[in-house]
């Protein structure tokens, strides 16, 4: 299995399908801090000190986004709290590019 972390998006054009289940329980593997919803998304909580954190990681992960061409949903509440989502929205679920995402937004330091 090739590591989340050296892998770049490929372009949402070329993804015809959702992964099945046992493709997306391979990839979830490698992260088990994220969770699955329906089988179609995948998202992670995070909280921070205060809406400033919360804000200074939303602008890496935008930049993130920007470089890898594969935008999350991304919804901060309660001042300092943040879900991300990731799903591939030209096929209305997961693609290999959610989880290279996520990956890449775990090692995302402030």
């Amino acid at each position: 299995m090739t590591n989340l972390l050296d892998q770049k998006c490929i372009s949402c054009k070329t993804i015809t399908a959702p992964l099945n289940e046992q493709e997306v329980q391979v990839l979830y593997s490698q992260i088990p801090d994220w969770q699955i919803v329906d089988n179609m998304k995948i998202q992670k909580e995070f909280i921070f000190k205060n809406f400033k954190e919360a804000i200074d990681f939303t602008n890496k992960i935008a930049e993130l986004a920007e470089t890898e061409h594969h935008h999350p949903n991304i919804l901060i509440y309660e001042y300092k709290k943040m879900r991300v989502e990731l799903y591939t929205h030209l096929i209305n679920g997961l693609s290999i590019n959610d989880f290279i995402m996520a990956a890449k937004i775990d090692q995302i330091k402030l």
